[in-house]
């Protein structure tokens, strides 16, 4: 692998102007594409197999005059202080409020509050539910217009009015000031890491290119494969984050081979071949789950990322010439830069090998680190370890759930409106349960619904049922319960499944079908099977990584370190969202104003987002130490050599990573809060961490066991050479190059 990405590397260079030319038509066509396409739309969140979305099929084939899953609107009318809302000129408002709704083109009905029971005891607070023909998604800016507008109809009358339900919701759009900050943050890191204002352009260049052919092909295939707002923010996320990191791992590969002495075009080369071999294998183990369209857009992101990170950073090498180079190095004097040419005579991409020895100044931050665990890896591997597992314990209290209007800000109309509701009507209110009787194998249609009723009203828990309502053909039945607890409350959750219980002795007696359903009986479905899924997932994703990693490494015991790390990270990760989002630690911090569960899609995406980014930091930083291994370095001189290299570069890549993640926690959407917060925090933990302490810790505790592997295996697994073995064979490489791979080799050593 690592000589076929070689030579791609120096066909780029070469290539320089045919490539940037083709990845320009590519972005070109990209914004077209986007331009031309029509506006993508959400989808209704749905699980098949789930008792709830077998119940809203069959609600759709028995009620089909109606929508089980359309768009619905409850306006919340309260009157004003010391007044009732069955006040003449309240209700008379009320009434001009509702009228004005008949007879637009999606509205299916509208109830009156005074005739369906839906005045608060005290009088103060009333609702009417509007249902409409048409999805959330598809209804249209005038029939969401003319919602509105028949609230500041009723506002003007002296009443609050609230909207809540599904009618206002609104997609979140990337670019807010956060996302700004988090990208500043990577530029200044860059430039720092660099000593560079071209490379640390370079590396933004490419991932903004990148970054916005992955949007506009997001965009442009919105319709066609149903890809949501949240699908093209994880894309943003995740290419800006992977284009910039990779781009900055394969530039800092450059310059180290410019600085051993390589002609550019050779230096380009091999920075493809070696770290290269490493973006691609840490593609190779990005196991974003298939949470459909999420997993699509994530994977093509990271994707697109890496193949500009090929192509277009070597090709770009040949553009910006010795100004890749850290200021510091350009401006050496001549008389250390062997065979240089005269000063101002370089051309781009032309410029003369300048030698620098490797082993020169003072040790920096990243060696001197090494060389402090090294001396004390016990104590390292134990605070660090005890250190996770303390972050990691909220993770026990992980409760899964979906967010509803209680979780967005108080500012918005919705939030306002669930308040009023659970103030006037009670917390469940907000979370009505549907019970769907199929009667089509039932005797008697009519006893079997009574029976349903009675036996619903029962349950402890449930606050009221409403009055059955028959399908035309009277074989379907359909009626409301509303439970004594909020949606997102554990209370709700018992409730549901002591009613499946409780009705499950009436399907035996009549032979009827009882389904529970309801946006908070889907919720807690989707949440279940999320959270039986979870250890599954990790088997299999750790499972594979541990294989790829053990082909990659040629070792037994570095690819279940490694494994084991992330395990350590993830559980810590998920503390932090227990802690913030379930607890509210620091929860104003970034904005969240409504505690609750952690959102149920977030465990599975965050596994399989960290576990690539988390395989890429290790298999960048142990590369290095393996490929002074392999040459002969000891085990503690081959670490002290990976984080030379490595371990700077590494440790800026995770904080451009985490400063971008966490610029998307300021969105006002949980879901990419929720996401943010995770990401951001497993990243650190991950890099910081496990890769920084942990995995030097326990390769000095191994030493030479840490690169063990059974001959049978050895024999059996192919050779992916990431550390470029292949490129020394076909490459001889410098004096210079050998000293930097393997410090303080005594003579005799070398390996083979």
């Amino acid at each position: 692998m690592a000589t076929f990405l070689y030579r791609i590397g120096r066909w780029a260079f070469r290539r320089r102007r045919l490539v940037g030319g083709l990845w320009l038509v590519a972005l070109v066509l990209a914004i077209a594409a986007a331009a031309m396409a029509p506006a993508g739309e959400e989808e209704d969140l749905s699980m098949p197999g789930t008792e709830s979305q077998k119940a809203f099929d069959l609600l759709d084939e028995r009620f089909p005059q109606s929508n089980s899953q359309g768009a619905e609107a409850r306006l919340v009318f309260r009157a004003p202080d010391g007044q009732r809302v069955t006040a003449r000129e309240n209700k008379a408002a009320v009434e001009d409020t509702l009228g004005s709704l008949d007879g637009g083109g999606q509205v299916a009905s509208a109830t009156d509050p005074y005739e369906t029971g839906g005045v608060s005891e005290d009088g103060t607070i009333a609702y009417s539910t509007i249902t409409y023909t048409a999805d959330a998604v598809d209804l249209t800016e005038a029939t969401k217009s003319a919602l509105e507008a028949a609230a500041r109809q009723a506002r003007d009358a002296g009443l609050t009015v609230e909207i809540g339900g599904s009618a206002l919701d609104s997609e979140e759009e990337p670019g807010g000031t956060t996302e700004i900050i988090g990208v500043v943050v990577a530029a200044v890191v860059l430039v720092l890491t660099l000593g560079s204002l071209a490379a640390a352009g370079l590396s933004l260049l490419t991932a903004f290119l990148g970054v916005a052919i992955a949007f506009g092909l997001v965009t442009a295939l919105a319709v066609p494969l149903g890809l949501t707002s949240t699908v093209a923010i994880l894309a943003l996320m995740l290419g800006l984050a992977v284009g910039i990191d990779y781009a900055l791992f394969i530039t800092s590969r450059f310059r180290d081979e410019r600085a051993q002495g390589s002609e550019p075009e050779e230096a380009a080369g091999r920075a493809v071949g070696t770290a290269g071999s490493a973006a691609l294998v840490g593609l190779g183990v990005v196991g974003i789950p298939e949470l459909t369209k999420m997993g699509m857009g994530g994977a093509g992101a990271v994707a697109l990322a890496v193949l500009v990170a090929l192509t277009l950073v070597p090709a770009l090498f040949g553009f910006f010439g010795r100004r890749i180079r850290s200021r510091a190095v350009r401006k050496a004097p001549a008389d250390r830069r062997p065979g240089s040419e005269r000063p101002g005579s370089e051309r781009p991409g032309s410029e003369r090998p300048h030698p620098v020895p490797a082993a020169a100044g003072r040790p920096g931050p990243a060696t001197r680190w090494a060389r402090f665990v090294l001396r004390r890896p016990a104590a390292v591997l134990l605070i660090a370890g005890l250190g996770l597992g303390a972050v990691a314990v909220p993770a026990l209290s992980l409760e899964l759930g979906l967010p509803g209007d209680e979780s967005k800000p108080v500012e918005t109309t919705q939030r306002r409106a669930y308040d009023l509701l659970s103030e006037g009507f009670g917390p469940g209110f907000n979370g009505p349960l549907t019970v769907v009787v199929d009667m089509s194998g039932s005797a008697d249609g009519r006893a079997t619904t009574d029976l349903v009723v009675r036996t619903v009203r029962g349950v402890d828990g449930v606050a009221s049922v409403g009055d059955p309502v028959l399908s035309r053909t009277q074989d379907a039945a359909v009626l409301t319960a509303v439970p004594q607890t909020a949606p997102n409350s554990g209370e709700t959750k018992d409730l549901v499944h002591a009613i499946r219980g409780a009705v499950a002795g009436v399907e035996a007696d009549t032979g009827a079908d009882i389904l529970v359903t309801g946006t908070t009986a889907l919720n807690i479905d989707i949440s279940e099977a999320v959270s039986d899924a979870l250890i599954p997932y990790l088997t299999v994703v750790i499972g594979l990584a541990v294989l790829l990693l053990t082909v990659v490494f040629r070792s037994v015991l570095v690819p279940v370190k490694a494994a084991l790390g992330f395990l350590l990270s993830v559980g810590a990760a998920f503390g932090v969202l227990v802690a913030v989002f379930q607890w509210g630690w620091a929860a104003d911090l970034v904005g969240i104003e409504q505690t609750g569960p952690v959102m149920s899609l977030m465990p599975i995406l965050i596994i399989g987002i960290v576990f690539g980014l988390a395989m890429d930091y290790e298999v960048f930083l142990l590369s290095r130490m393996r490929e002074a291994y392999v040459h002969g370095a000891s085990p503690g001189e081959a670490v002290v050599g990976g984080f030379r290299h490595s371990g700077r570069v590494v440790a800026a890549a995770a904080i451009i990573m985490i400063s971008v993640f966490a610029g998307f926690i300021g969105m006002n959407t949980p879901t990419i809060q929720t996401m943010g917060v995770g990401l951001a925090s497993a990243v650190a933990f991950d890099a910081f961490v496990v890769r920084m302490a942990i995995a030097p810790a326990v390769l000095a505790l191994l030493g030479h066991r840490a690169w063990w592997l059974p001959r049978t295996l050895n024999r059996v697994l192919p050779n992916v050479d990431i550390e470029g073995e292949a490129l020394s064979r076909h490459v001889p490489a410098s004096a210079a190059e050998l000293d930097a791979a393997v410090p303080r080799l005594p003579a005799g050593r070398q390996r083979h």
